[in-house]
C-alpha cells in the first residue's frame, strides 16, 4: 500500500516537472520531447487509473503521433529559418 503512494506520488511529481520543463524549454526540440515524455507518463497514470484503453490511445497519439508530427515541424520550421538567415528568397 505504502509503495503504491509512493509510486503515484512519483507519478505525480514527474508528470508536473515534465509539463514544467515543456513550457519553459527555450529550445523547440527539447520542448517536443518534453511533450513525448509527459505523453509517455500520461499514458502510465492512466493504467494506473486502471484504463488500460485510453492509456493505449495516450501513448499512440498523445506521444508517438503528435510527437512525429512536432518534431518534422520542427525540422521544416529549422530549414525555413537557415534559408532565409542566408539571404534566400523562399
Amino acid at each position: 500500500m505504502m509503495t503504491e503512494l509512493l509510486l503515484d506520488l512519483l507519478l505525480v511529481v514527474s508528470l508536473l516537472l515534465t509539463a514544467l520543463c515543456a513550457l519553459l524549454a527555450q529550445d523547440l526540440f527539447r520542448a517536443v520531447v518534453m511533450f513525448m515524455a509527459f505523453g509517455l507518463l500520461m499514458a502510465l497514470a492512466w493504467v494506473r487509473l486502471q484504463a488500460p484503453d485510453i492509456a493505449l490511445a495516450e501513448a499512440a497519439l498523445g506521444a508517438g503521433l503528435t510527437g512525429v508530427l512536432l518534431l518534422d515541424a520542427v525540422s521544416h520550421f529549422r530549414q525555413s529559418d537557415s534559408g532565409a538567415g542566408s539571404g534566400e528568397s523562399s
